[in-house]
Order: C-alpha cells, then sequence, then structure tokens
C-alpha cells in the first residue's frame, strides 16, 4: 500500500465537469489500496472574484480580513470535491488547513508553515477515508486563519508529504510536466523527463510557474519525490528528484523568463560602512524579498544601488518604505523601472561545463538585446532584459543550447 498526495490547482477544478473528472481518478488510486491524500485550491476565477469583491467594499482592505476571505475559496473545492467522491462511492472527509493541522507565523497574506500535526489524516487515511486538505492556509498557534501567499497549495501539498512521510507527491495542473521553456513562447520545448530539485527550485524561483519555489525548496529538504502532471490526461509527467550524476552530463536543462519583477534604483547614496545593511534591512522587516542587487563604484562619494524585487511589492515600498529609505540612507531618489524581465539558463551540468556566460551574452548581442543586470550561481545565469525583449531572449537562447533538440 503507497501513501500518496496529490494537488489539484483552480483549472483542474474549474466546474463541476472538472471536478468530477478529479474524483474519478482519485477514485481509482483508492480502489487499488492506496492511501491518498488530496489537496485542492479555489475553482479556477474564485480568489479573483473575492479580491475583486473586497476592493469594491473598500480601497484599504486589511491583510488579516483577506486571509479570512480568501481562505474561503479552497473551503469550498474541498467540500465540492468529497460531495463528488461521495457520490462516486468512495469514503472521503473535507479539512481546512486548521483542521489538519498546519500551524503558520503571523505573517498574513504569505504566512509559513512552523508545523503539521497530522495525527487528525492519519486516523482518517486508517479509516480507509481519502482525506481532501484546503490548501493555501492554515492557523496561528492563537487560532488566526493564514494564507501562504501565492502557488500556496504546491507548499501545502509537499509539507503534507512529507509530514506524513508519503511515497510521492504529485502535482496536478494544466501542463503535461516542466518544459525546457515555455511552450506559449517556444512551440519546440520539450517535455523533461527527470529534473533534481536543484534545479527546478532555480526555475521555480526564476519564472517558470509550473511549481512553486518554496514547495521545491521544502522537497529538497525533506527529502520528498514530486510528479508534476496534467490532470487533463493520463501521460506521465516530470519527476522531481534527488539529483544523480547522469544529470550533469546535460549542461542547460532549461530556460525560463520572469516578467513579474521590477528593478529599483537609489540613487546618490553616501558610500560609507552600513548603508546597504541599512537599505535591505528596511525592505527585510517588511518581509519584501530581494533578487538581483547592483552596486556602482562610488563618485565623488556617492553610490547608486539597483535591485529587483517582485512587482506586487512596488506599491508597499512606494507607499510605506521610500521616504523611510530616502531619510535613513540620505539618498537623492529611488527611480522605479516595471518594463524588465529576468531571463535565465538552468542546470546542474553548468559546475563542470565553461563558457556557458559567454554564449549566452554573444547570442543576445547578435539581436541587439541588452543586458542590465546579470547574477549567477553554480546551476544559473540570470539576466535583466526590457520585458519587450523577454521572449525573443528565451526562444534565441533554446535554440542556441540546442533545447529544441532530443538528447
Amino acid at each position: 500500500m503507497a501513501r500518496i498526495v496529490q494537488k489539484y490547482g483552480g483549472t483542474s477544478v474549474a466546474n463541476t465537469e472538472r471536478f468530477m473528472e478529479v474524483a474519478r481518478r482519485i477514485k481509482r488510486y483508492h480502489d487499488q489500496g492506496e492511501q491518498v491524500v488530496v489537496v485542492v485550491s479555489a475553482m479556477g476565477g474564485v480568489t479573483d472574484r473575492l479580491i475583486k469583491l473586497a476592493a469594491e467594499v473598500s480601497p484599504q482592505t486589511s491583510e488579516r480580513e483577506m486571509d479570512m476571505l480568501l481562505a474561503t475559496g479552497e473551503q469550498q473545492s474541498v467540500a465540492l470535491l468529497a460531495m463528488a467522491l461521495h457520490g462516486l462511492g468512495c469514503p472521503a472527509i473535507s479539512l481546512t488547513g486548521a483542521q489538519a493541522g498546519i500551524e503558520t507565523d503571523g505573517v498574513h497574506s504569505k504566512a509559513r508553515i512552523r508545523n503539521i500535526s497530522p495525527e487528525r489524516i492519519e486516523k482518517y487515511l486508517g479509516d480507509g477515508q481519502v482525506v481532501i486538505v484546503a490548501g493555501f492556509q492554515g492557523q496561528t498557534e492563537d487560532d488566526m486563519i493564514t494564507t501562504l501567499g501565492r502557488g500556496g497549495s504546491d507548499l501545502t501539498a509537499v509539507a503534507l508529504a512529507a509530514a506524513l512521510e508519503a511515497d510521492l507527491c504529485q502535482i496536478y495542473t494544466d501542463v503535461d510536466g516542466v518544459y525546457t521553456a515555455d511552450p506559449r513562447i517556444v512551440p519546440e520545448a520539450r517535455k523533461i523527463g527527470t529534473i533534481s530539485h536543484d534545479e527546478m527550485l532555480e526555475m521555480a524561483s526564476l519564472g517558470a510557474k509550473v511549481m512553486q519555489s518554496r514547495s521545491v525548496e521544502f522537497a529538497k529538504k525533506f527529502g520528498v519525490q514530486l510528479e508534476v502532471r496534467s490532470s487533463l490526461n493520463q501521460s506521465p509527467g516530470t519527476i522531481i528528484t534527488e539529483e544523480t550524476e547522469a544529470m550533469e552530463e546535460v549542461v542547460i536543462r532549461g530556460i525560463s523568463a520572469d516578467k513579474n519583477e521590477a528593478k529599483l534604483t537609489v540613487h546618490e547614496v553616501p558610500d560609507r560602512p552600513g548603508q546597504a545593511a541599512r537599505l535591505f534591512g528596511i525592505l527585510a522587516r517588511a518581509a519584501i524579498n530581494v533578487d538581483m542587487i547592483i552596486q556602482t563604484a562610488s563618485r565623488s562619494g556617492r553610490a547608486d544601488i539597483s535591485f529587483t524585487v517582485p512587482k506586487t511589492e512596488l506599491n508597499t515600498i512606494r507607499n510605506k518604505l521610500a521616504e523611510r529609505i530616502v531619510e535613513e540612507l540620505g539618498c537623492e531618489r529611488i527611480a522605479y523601472d516595471e518594463d524588465i524581465a529576468k531571463v535565465s539558463l538552468v542546470g546542474i551540468g553548468m559546475r563542470s561545463h565553461s563558457g556557458v556566460a559567454a554564449e549566452m551574452f554573444e547570442a543576445l548581442a547578435r539581436v541587439g538585446i541588452n543586458i542590465q543586470m546579470i547574477s549567477t550561481s553554480e546551476i544559473k545565469i540570470s539576466c535583466v532584459v526590457a520585458e519587450e525583449a523577454a521572449d525573443q531572449a528565451v526562444r534565441i537562447l533554446h535554440r542556441t543550447f540546442g533545447l529544441d533538440q532530443e538528447p
């Protein structure tokens, strides 16, 4: 008997017909004797409608009340899916995140999981039931409902798989697996059969929307084997697993583009010790994640500091932090650029192959794409380019590194 955690996203449960398809799939696993835990997102479009309703009621909504509101989307889904399984004669029970034992910190709208107490789930599994858990949500130790942020249902599924010591965590979505690039941008993109946690973590954090980066990080930390596959067919998906020696033979595994970042430049910062610490300390205390950072050489005792953040954080920085940053650092002004994208190459084979960066830069230069910022790690190279050039950059690099060819 295997223990499997399955996660179904909003497109997988977009309407009653999809609910029934998902229920039939789950029942097949249950009928084979598997213990099945299912994590479900809100129905497609529901979260957006709830956000719109909140905006119509009040332009200034508290994050606590937004969590209360948005958590209801997933609760609708788990109840409906349990009902669908009951109709098929399959025993099932739905649970909220809190009922499933998911405890989080108190950061509303992007909480982090602190602990999972799986005893209740274990009991229901022992009774032969399919356990359906609301994704994207949890509860603080003082009983406040929280949500886990964008892609939080993936994180719920992986965390439950770790806590329950599941044999496999399946992430069902509307694509067949992880591709060498977004097939909507590169029609020649190929599905990847197996990818390491590290490679998938980089691709997820760099804009590949098929998996949420925090969930991949969690899977790596706790040794959870993942499979990304489509809920619309029976095709095998992509296995995300521990790194093997054979994986290093592939220099570039995939290319991603993230158009959801913005670049900020703090101009004329007095060049003295502690300034960067002050700047990024302010952002850290506001729970804002910073990605790429560049500081220019000092000119007449002053320097510019550029960095990228998610576009969703711009309003917070403009409205709540900008004045404080200018005052504490003694800088001249802050400039904002939303028309950028980050294009990245990913592959653990880069550890043992030289010249990848040069080849990437030459390929972009040949088509006149200017590079604004660069960052690297052992297994990735990222460049910030103009947003309008991002798709062209992905296509050029996909061809340059032969990702359109079968290995």
